[in-house]
């Protein structure tokens, strides 16, 4: 049975490339079609829709179409799951440092 992808791996996968980020920067701004986030890239429209589908599959992007115009804009909740996966992270390291700050304190408070 094929395991399931980790949807924090996804997001991270997603924003390692350095096009990707470039897109959700600058959907940050609002939405906007292919040809639009393609523009300043120097590649063929073909590789970077591979890249819009890389962070629609994340789950960081949407997108609709009307008619031959594909519209993507950032997903409200994109980026919640690696939000909360960094709090995590965040509170554990800050326990970490403070019983080290206490241990630091203590043995001051022994010389």
């Amino acid at each position: 049975m094929p395991k399931l992808a980790d949807p924090v791996d996804e997001v991270l996968k997603a924003l390692a490339d350095p096009t990707r980020r470039q897109v959700v920067e600058r959907l940050v701004g609002g939405p906007a079609s292919t040809s639009d986030l393609a523009e300043p890239f120097d590649m063929a429209l073909p590789s970077f829709t591979q890249h819009l589908g890389v962070l629609e599959r994340a789950g960081i992007v949407t997108s609709t179409k009307h008619g031959r115009t594909r519209t993507f804009r950032l997903a409200p909740t994109g980026l919640d799951g690696l939000t909360a996966w960094l709090a995590e992270q965040r509170l554990v390291w800050e326990q970490r440092l403070d019983q080290f700050d206490d241990f630091v304190i203590n043995q001051q408070e022994k010389k």
